[in-house]
């Protein structure tokens, strides 16, 4: 046994592979019906198992017992186990019963998808669920993320749970209540304020939109917080619907109101919140171009290009020149950015 094992190949399955890809570490995989690459795919559960040490249980919550049920007698004390799931009360319970005190567990939940990935986004964040039954088990899981580079939050279940009700399950409900509202629908021109929001449903539909039902009905603690959220919002819209414009005292103004944090100006409030979202965005953004240009670095290696590439950097001053002249920037400034840029990137790539 000398690989690590991912049972279920769909959307995270499929994503990891990818990771370890990245990382030259060797897997294998088993997904009755899905197309997994060539060379990690075996043809048996009891071949799974007998190929891996650490195993990686990537299916959907609802499907994790009966797959642990499955799997259980191929398992042995030499084995790792851990699921990747969304919510974490559910599948340590499942764990537990089916594992028992014999094979070691751990839950742990990857805060990243394929279309993070994709772009590049760093950190990836990953919730371990230390298990005090198997310490020992507890930190290979560790060292096993901390070895992708990843970066590890230990959360019991329950206080991890919690926090996705009301961040990770708040976000999908907003964002599935906007989209079927029809917010923005044939809007051309919108606010900041919109298109920041707009974004996170992008990210909602392609990252993990088809998490939406698992999210909130596996969560103990989705119900509460969107009833909590539909409770204040119906207030919010009660205190619109009473305020009385003519009547101004300060109980009235503060109800309708968004409170700044601090005395300072409505409008420089706003302006420094933007620019300051922004600069976020652009150090986000770089982060993410900084990791695709080592995943350039490994093409180039592969097929036995070096690092510079002429033709290919003085089409790219211009291009971004142009775009940089649209939108009004100054062509000078442009030029110092991105040469500033390429340099970042030539050094990560073992260049000059």
């Amino acid at each position: 046994m000398s690989k690590l094992g991912i049972l279920g190949f769909g959307h995270f399955g499929r994503a990891l592979g990818e990771v370890l890809s990245d990382n030259e570490q060797e897997f294998v995989a088993f997904d009755p019906g899905v197309n997994i690459p060539e060379g990690h795919s075996v043809a048996s559960l009891p071949a799974f198992a007998q190929q891996s040490t650490i195993i990686v249980v990537a299916v959907p919550v609802p499907a994790i017992e009966s797959a642990l049920i499955e799997l259980r007698p191929f398992l042995t004390q030499a084995h790792t186990v851990m699921d990747v799931g969304s919510v974490k009360s559910l599948p340590l319970e499942a764990m537990k019963r089916v594992l028992g005190d014999e094979i070691p567990y751990v839950g742990t939940h990857p805060l990243f998808g394929p279309t993070s990935l994709a772009l590049g986004e760093r950190p990836l964040n990953v919730v371990l669920c230390p298990n005090p039954q198997f310490p020992e088990t507890t930190e290979v899981v560790r060292k096993f993320w901390e070895g992708l580079d990843c970066r590890v939050i230990d959360q019991d279940a329950a206080s991890h749970d919690k926090d996705m009700a009301m961040t990770h399950a708040l976000t999908f409900f907003v964002a599935k209540g906007m989209l079927d509202a029809g917010a923005g629908e044939g809007v051309e021109l919108a606010p900041p304020s919109f298109s920041a929001i707009s974004r996170t449903i992008e990210t909602v539909r392609s990252d993990a939109g088809h998490l939406f039902a698992a999210i909130h009905r596996d969560n103990p603690f989705a119900g509460q917080a969107r009833q909590k959220l539909i409770d204040t919002l119906i207030e919010v819209d009660k205190t619109i619907e009473d305020y009385q414009p003519q009547v101004r005292t300060r109980v009235s103004e503060d109800a309708i109101n968004i409170p700044a944090s601090d005395g300072t100006p409505p409008e420089l409030l706003e302006t420094r919140e933007l620019i300051d979202q922004l600069d976020h965005d652009l150090v986000e953004l770089l982060g993410r171009r900084a990791n695709l240009s080592k995943r350039a670095k490994k093409a180039k290696a592969n097929v036995g290009r070096g690092v510079r590439d002429d033709k290919r950097e003085i089409q790219l001053m211009q291009d971004r020149r142009a775009w940089g002249q649209r939108v009004g920037l100054d062509d000078e400034a442009i030029g110092e950015i991105f040469d500033s840029i390429l340099r970042s990137s030539r050094r990560i790539q073992g260049g000059s």
